[in-house]
């Protein structure tokens, strides 16, 4: 069961250094400031009627200690002698976390969406457990939905997949009764002269952990050089990213839109024409924006956009590990191509000659190094990178869950990401296979997107035309019943007779 894997490795999580957080995810703090908030979330759609808010609130408490993070809070280090550090909260307020609402009639996806922006544009409160879930009732035909949004520093897209299949049940009836979750005790909070010795002991002590994490980050000579050479483009790629309706500067609200598409038709596609399902997904993202820009008026001839495409580094037993494993890829969008095959094999190929340029391994290589570099110099690069600079919008594919997911007996429909954006980026498209369906989750800043909905409609259009390239699904041969086959034996025997 993956929520065994997940507890064993978050419990380990709670023991030493690793309650502070990485270079990484401590830079998600500092990015979050000027209406750019760094949270990540999910709409999730289920069949059925609504549990209620004590039988989904009792329902969560029973899973908590398979991901201890949820009991934690972040406490600073004084005087930014340290990272932050994750500590018991002796205060969990599970109604504060667990929340319900409920849509007005007639409960239309709309008014879902809506909801949706509304909760993901308000910041976490930083005081308590980065983490919400808000029980949504009243949708039209009967169904429900559940709002999940999880601060960055707490969270990557793998992990939060590894989360939700914790946090929902595999099979409708679960066999057994409910397990009796361990009993817990907050730990005693520490102090801040505790937070600060602790921070300057491990500075002095743990010299080869630190040197065992730079030694990783850098070995093989061949390696870094490639991967320091790769970085170097990517960065000065990436500064040439063109001005868009995209890169202006955005304020702290939020429009939310939805689409989606099969697995097996984007497969089909890859299929006839090469390539990765994720590339047929960057083609069709590119083409979307080149309609986009197109009906606004946008000269788009020969024009390359460039997607920052996170990717990633999780290893197979890091599955279920909370934080960030993450590095990021910059990929060419040619938003000028017309054709989608062609679009398609560009996409290819500039994705082939990346991964085959080491660009990950470089940014990899300088997303370890945050975890040496001193807090003020996290803070300050985080605050000295613009966006702009090295891409013009995020485009994040997670693979989730080929199966069905069931919470209280009611099977999970669909599931939408929403994530975040940073500074001077006005749309980011989040992707999220689940039980053989591609959703799409469009998040736009509120003003600059106005027209976000427009878009959505662009993504679909450009979806159905690229599978329009595949040829169809092969027909499965039809299968004889055994009153088709008597019917025939009949009319043979008449015949013959």
């Amino acid at each position: 069961m993956p929520s065994h894997g997940l507890s064993a490795v978050c419990e380990d999580e709670r023991v030493g250094n690793s309650d502070r957080l990485s270079g990484l995810d401590s830079s998600f703090l500092h990015m979050e400031r000027n209406g750019a908030h760094m949270h990540v979330a999910s709409t999730i759609i289920f069949e059925g009627p609504a549990p209620t808010h004590e039988e989904f609130r009792d329902h969560i408490a029973s899973r908590l200690h398979l991901v201890p993070r949820f009991r934690q809070k972040l406490r600073s280090v004084p005087f930014g002698q340290g990272r932050p550090v994750w500590i018991d909260d002796p205060h969990l307020n599970l109604d504060y976390h667990v929340r319900q609402t409920a849509l007005p009639a007639p409960g239309s996806d709309e008014q879902l969406r809506n909801l949706a922006a509304r909760i993901f544009s308000q910041q976490l409160d930083r005081s308590k457990p980065l983490w919400e879930l808000w029980l949504v009732e009243g949708m039209a035909d009967g169904r429900f939905a559940v709002i999940g949004k999880s601060h960055h520093a707490l969270v990557d897209g793998v992990s939060g997949v590894d989360i939700t299949t914790v946090l929902y049940d595999l099979d409708r009836e679960p066999k057994g009764p409910p397990s009796t979750p361990p009993p817990w005790l907050a730990r005693p909070e520490p102090t801040d002269t505790q937070l600060l010795g602790d921070a300057l002991k491990e500075r002095l002590t743990s010299p080869r952990e630190y040197g065992r994490g730079l030694r990783h980050a850098l070995r093989g000579p061949r390696q870094v050089a490639k991967g320091a050479v790769a970085t170097t483009k990517m960065i000065g790629a990436g500064l040439r990213a063109p001005a868009t309706p995209f890169n202006v500067e955005i304020g702290p609200h939020r429009r939310f839109q939805m689409t989606q598409t099969d697995l097996a038709d984007l497969k089909r596609v890859k299929d006839a024409h090469g390539g990765t399902v994720n590339d047929v997904i960057l083609a069709i993202v590119a083409g979307a924006i080149g309609r986009y820009l197109s009906a606004r008026g946008h000269d788009v001839e020969g024009m390359e956009l460039r997607a920052m495409v996170p990717v990633s580094i999780r290893e197979a037993e890091e599955h279920g590990a909370l934080g960030n494993r993450i590095t990021a890829m910059m990929a060419p969008l040619p938003v000028g191509c017309d054709d989608p095959v062609e679009r398609l094999h560009l996409v290819t190929g500039s994705m082939g000659d990346l991964k085959a340029s080491g660009q990950a391994v470089g940014a990899e290589i300088l997303t370890r190094l945050t975890d040496f570099a001193p807090t003020t110099i996290v803070s300050q690069a985080a605050r000295l990178q613009p966006a702009q600079r090295f891409f013009n919008l995020v485009v994040t594919n997670v693979p989730g869950p080929q199966f069905p997911l069931y919470v209280l007996g009611r099977q999970m429909e669909s599931i939408f990401p929403m994530v975040p954006l940073a500074r001077k980026q006005a749309l980011c498209i989040g992707i999220m296979s689940y039980n053989g369906q591609v959703n799409f989750g469009l998040i736009g800043d509120y003003d600059a997107m106005a027209d976000l909905d427009s878009f959505a409609l662009d993504l679909e259009a450009e979806t159905e035309e690229m599978i329009a390239t595949a040829p169809p699904p092969a027909k499965p041969p039809k299968l004889k019943t055994a009153a088709a086959s008597n019917g025939a034996a009949a009319r043979g025997t008449r015949s013959e007779a």
